[in-house]
């Protein structure tokens, strides 16, 4: 590990432990001052102030300015589809199918595949694809390389001459309709698109079924922030990024383990904002154990940290609108900050055999847990298989699943915050499941 490295590693680790005993012993002040509930309850009124909001209004399944597929398209944008793949044998060869079947003027779409250093075929799959079609352009970096997703997706950048930087996981499914249904949004390049993501493996088991219910409940959140001139945010998979836009930030971080969290905030910082197209939406294989499960929301808790520790003062500043940056803070509250308070406060209850003073904060957050679950439409996702209208015991398991965030964010800062040895990108596995159409 080089100099800059060290230091890197050294920043994020004192800035996480800051981080963490502020919010624990935030959590535990009341309890030593004898304050009781009320300054939970007035900060829960203040969130909620904010956040109810979003999860109002109308349904998020219409995006009234996408139109239907015309037979002869006109003006079409320029897109350069690029994926990332490292070890995708399993899924690499209907990806590239499936993206060969896109609906689009063949002089306006071209395919990039990044092979990432691959050890396990996928090298091999891509250069039998790419003998027998002249839009597949596969670009090979050597196992070791830098940077993780974000140094494979740079490592393409240069090349890329299209409008629009169109970004799919490997196991992504998409419609062959995909891009004429987004061509009136791709004409407006003064912000990025995010697809709704759906799980395509939604009927493999519980766990997976959960995930499916999870991606809808963030979509509706998204779309509801977005319309309180809120933010949006990238997902990694299914991303659309006005090119020049990508150029003038910088391209993708290859410091971060979320290269979509902390472009997000860049792109925000320099005025794009990001919208989120609910149909059509883009499909992905959901994690179907616990641990990898576990593993997987680890990175993203540890990302999603980590571009608030790398952009606060800018996000604080004078670069973005009050409403955004309002929106920006509450849902850091929400998302990183009361997590550990409430672990502060919990621990500091059982220390003193008192009663938890936090419970106005854990009860603003189910309310608000439970008013976007049932706001969440019954939506048919790729595969066809339907995430099911949320009531009775579907909305209770559902709660019960999405706890497991209240364990992930804390758990993940505490680790960042003591851990000596360097950050890994702990890759999902895609398995390749039956799932694709």
């Amino acid at each position: 590990m080089d100099a800059t490295t060290c230091r890197k590693e050294s920043y994020y680790r004192g800035k996480s432990a800051l981080f963490a005993v502020t919010c624990l012993l935030l959590g535990a002040l009341p309890h030593w001052f004898h304050g009781g509930p009320w300054p939970a309850m007035v900060v829960a009124l203040l969130v909620g102030r904010h956040i109810f909001p979003t999860a109002g209004g109308k349904s998020p399944t219409g995006d009234p300015e996408i139109s239907a597929p015309t037979a002869a398209p006109v003006e079409q944008p320029t897109v350069d589809l690029v994926v990332a793949a490292k070890n995708e044998a399993a899924v690499i060869e209907p990806l590239v199918q499936s993206l060969l079947s896109l609906r689009y003027g063949q002089d306006h779409l071209q395919l990039w595949i990044v092979d990432d250093g691959s050890v396990d075929g996928t090298a091999e799959i891509l250069d039998g694809l790419q003998e027998h079609n002249s839009r597949l352009h596969v670009v090979h970096r050597p196992p070791g390389a830098g940077g993780w997703k974000s140094g494979a997706l740079n490592a393409v950048l240069p090349q890329l001459q299209g409008e629009w930087v169109m970004v799919l996981d490997a196991d992504a499914q998409v419609d062959p309709h995909l891009l004429e249904h987004l061509q009136p949004l791709l004409k407006d390049r003064s912000r990025a698109l995010q697809l709704r993501k759906a799980v395509s493996n939604s009927n493999q088991n519980l766990l997976t079924q959960l995930q499916a219910i999870e991606m809808a409940f963030d979509g509706v959140i998204q779309k509801g922030r977005i319309a309180h001139q809120g933010s949006g945010e990238l997902r990694g998979n299914g991303q659309f990024i006005p090119r020049e836009a990508l150029l003038s930030c910088g391209g993708f971080n290859e410091e971060t383990v979320t290269d979509d969290l902390d472009l997000s905030v860049r792109l925000q910082l320099q005025g794009t904002p990001i919208d989120v197209v609910w149909n059509p939406p883009v499909g992905e294989e959901a994690v179907s154990s616990l641990g990898a499960l576990w593993r997987q929301r680890q990175r993203w808790a540890e990302g999603g940290l980590q571009r608030f520790l790398d952009h606060g003062p800018a996000l604080v500043s004078s670069h973005l609108p009050q409403p955004l940056k309002r929106d920006v803070l509450v849902f850091f509250l929400l998302q990183y900050v009361q997590p550990l308070v409430v672990m502060g406060d919990a621990v500091t209850a059982v220390a003193m055999r008192s009663f938890p003073l936090s419970w106005p904060l854990t009860a603003m957050t189910l309310l608000f847990t439970t008013t976007v679950l049932c706001r969440c439409p019954s939506t048919p996702n790729p595969a066809g298989h339907p995430v099911a209208r949320i009531r009775g015991l579907t909305l209770l398991m559902a709660l019960i699943y999405l706890f497991h965030w209240s364990l992930v964010i804390p758990f993940a800062t505490l680790r960042m915050g003591l851990q000596l040895s360097h950050r890994t990108w702990d890759k999902t596995l895609h398995k390749g499941l039956a799932t694709r159409v």
